[in-house]
């Protein structure tokens, strides 16, 4: 029989706010919101086909078993931890140093999975790295933060305010401008990116004033991923280059 695959962040992040809901307690396998989560987790959009061939996928003693890694993973428990796995550090870090935001972040999921629209959305090639790591809040609210981004509509709006207002169309990270560095070739070129990743502006209608413009270099950096973190806002980056220039080249 095949074996149920690993836990993804997008997972733990649901069961971890479980936890968190309980006061880092583990939940028994016949607690309601045990059988919830157990449902919600095999009708992901993430593990193909696994809720159909693999009978125990998610089951509610397996909920309850990540519940109580999650809870005796805890850096203030004070029994025997539970092996627990590398993710469910992370997640356990992230919850206990930011929980308001991971807090945010699981409802947003919820969100997106009740009303659908994560269910209608396309994997996106960047939701993961090259080593397939997504952010801390997993790949799901970062694939529904680039589908809302790639809204030509909206894309359009937001330079065409711009060209009315007299504002130049550059990166408000580096001030790149495309049309001063590639000529007409560049002129009307910008992308754009939100300045507030989605599970902490809230899933809201997107405002042109929620945008960023960004250069193709700087949108990507704002959603490369490294293990733990969070994609960036673009203040967020330009800290990051701050903190860069002032840093020492080895030589």
């Amino acid at each position: 029989m095949p074996r149920s695959p690993a836990w993804t962040r997008d997972e733990l992040l649901l069961a971890c706010a479980l936890v968190v809901g309980n006061d880092w307690n583990e939940l028994r396998e016949g607690d309601p919101r045990v059988l919830d989560l157990s449902g919600l987790l095999r009708s992901l959009p993430i593990h193909e086909g696994a809720a159909q061939t693999i009978p125990k996928f998610r089951s509610t003693g397996s909920v309850s078993r990540k519940t109580s890694d999650l809870a005796s993973n805890h850096p203030a428990y004070t029994g025997a931890p539970t092996k627990g796995g590398r993710l469910d550090k992370e997640v356990i870090a992230a919850f206990v140093t930011r929980p308001t935001e991971m807090l945010a972040a699981s409802a947003a999921l919820r969100l997106g999975l009740s009303t659908g629209a994560l269910y209608k959305m396309p994997e996106d090639p960047d939701e993961i790295d090259d080593e397939g790591n997504s952010a801390i809040e997993g790949r799901l609210l970062a694939r529904w933060a680039l589908h809302r981004e790639r809204d030509r509509n909206l894309r359009a709006r937001k330079i065409a305010r711009a060209d009315r207002l007299g504002l130049p169309l550059q990166c408000e990270v580096c001030d790149f401008d495309f049309r001063r560095f590639y000529g007409p070739l560049g002129k009307g070129y910008i992308e754009v990116h939100h300045r507030l990743p989605l599970h902490v502006s809230g899933p809201h209608e997107t405002k042109l004033d929620d945008l960023a413009f960004l250069c193709a270099n700087c949108h990507r950096m704002c959603h490369k991923i490294r293990s733990g973190e969070s994609w960036r806002t673009p203040s967020a980056l330009r800290a990051e280059i701050a903190r860069s220039s002032e840093t020492p080249t080895p030589l």
